[in-house]
């Protein structure tokens, strides 16, 4: 991997050194290019250390079409067919990096993050690509060619290329470096922007519930969340600002302000049915704490005498009990924004992309690849396996 600034000449420059970008080098790379990765930041790969609770969850066994958000709905399908989870596992066997399937088709690394980013970097280790960090992109212009007016260690300068990749990301966790500079290229070169706002972020509590439910931070269940004909069965976690958890993650990709979440705290069974296998004489308290933790109990059931009978229990009673477990109508007071989601929705519209190249239809040569894009995928490795397809094809083609 090249280091020097010898020659400004290049025949592909990224902007972008996360997973989308490092890909796309190594696509271009492997076609003999003269790549340049360029990033604000002061280390590359920084949203990948930190994924996946410190493993990154690379991919997903099960990629299929209705697991990614976007207003075009078929868009994505051409650049997950052209490199798809399974060339991304070949590659990473070939390389002997130790993963494994934690559940639902999701795969990690063994150890930790930082193995995957070594992969990424023995990818291009051997091929015509530079990388370099504490850059800063101050104009971008194109002619022939595009032209970079760059500084770096406080020190100006231009670079040229034959193309230009915008591998830059969306506006989630700005503590990571997150910026909106993609947006404004794809602006620069007549883009339309689509609203954007955080996915797979957590809901604040509303000002009615906070008091009493906040107390139940750091309790977990699993539940069943709902907007609609959308629905996930996960877990779902209490936090002391609202509600997480890989449950409340998936929904809010399809949540709007104002609408409420149907949750169910009891998605694998009907609580009537079981309270008809217990006995009438125990305790409505004592059967309950056998489905859910103590605390979740005393706070959820608050409203009912737990020192009742079974037997005592009215129809009336019973039916309001299954209510508030089954239909729990969670309005909530809004998100924990950008600053601790793990994707961007909306941004560059695909309808002025090519989706079988990534090539922009107003600019030749210029591209737009990962999460800058309007493409989001569902938790578990589908926005990564979305980077790597879509900087994989923009490699082969720029």
């Amino acid at each position: 991997m090249n280091t020097q600034k010898d020659n400004q000449k290049f025949d592909c420059v990224i902007i972008g050194a996360g997973a989308a970008g490092l890909f796309a080098a190594y696509s271009a790379g492997k076609r003999h290019k003269r790549v340049l990765v360029i990033d604000h930041a002061n280390k590359i790969g920084k949203k990948i250390l930190m994924s996946g609770g410190g493993r990154c969850n690379f991919t997903n066994y099960f990629i299929e079409h209705d697991r990614y958000l976007s207003t075009n709905p078929h868009f994505f399908k051409s650049a997950l067919a052209q490199f798809s989870q399974w060339s991304l596992i070949e590659l990473i066997c070939e390389y002997g990096l130790e993963h494994y399937e934690k559940e639902l088709g999701q795969l990690f690394c063994q150890h930790k993050s930082s193995d995957f980013l070594d992969f990424l970097k023995a990818l291009i280790q051997s091929l015509d690509v530079e990388v370099r960090c504490l850059t800063t992109v101050n104009k971008i212009q194109s002619d022939a060619e595009f032209t970079l007016d760059l500084t770096t260690s406080d020190k100006p300068y231009q670079v040229t290329s034959e193309s230009l990749i915008i591998a830059t990301g969306g506006l989630s966790i700005p503590t990571m470096g997150a910026t909106g500079f993609g947006y404004e290229v794809a602006k620069q070169f007549g883009h339309k922007l689509l609203p954007t706002r955080a996915g797979l972020v957590p809901f604040t509590w509303n000002t009615k519930e906070k008091e009493r439910l906040a107390t139940l931070s750091g309790t977990a269940l699993p539940v069943r969340v709902s907007i609609g004909n959308q629905s996930f069965a996960h877990q779902l976690l209490f936090t002391h600002r609202g509600l997480s958890g890989p449950a409340i993650l998936q929904i809010s990709n399809y949540w709007n302000e104002g609408q409420s979440v149907a949750i169910d705290l009891l998605p694998d069974q009907t609580l009537s049915e079981y309270l008809q296998t217990q006995s009438s004489q125990k305790a409505l308290g004592s059967i309950l704490k056998q489905l859910w933790p103590n605390k979740f109990v005393q706070v959820w059931f608050d409203t009912f005498n737990l020192s009742k009978q079974l037997a005592q229990l009215s129809n009336l009673e019973l039916s309001q009990l299954d209510q508030h477990v089954h239909a729990w109508r969670f309005k909530p007071g809004g998100t924990e924004g950008y600053r601790t989601a793990e994707v961007t929705l909306g941004g560059v519209s695909c309808d002025e992309v090519s989706s079988k190249t990534l090539e922009s239809q107003f600019q030749p040569k210029l591209y737009f690849v990962g999460e800058v894009l309007d493409v989001t995928g569902h938790l578990g490795g589908f926005n990564f396996q979305w980077a790597f397809s879509s900087g994989f094809v923009a490699g082969q083609n720029c």
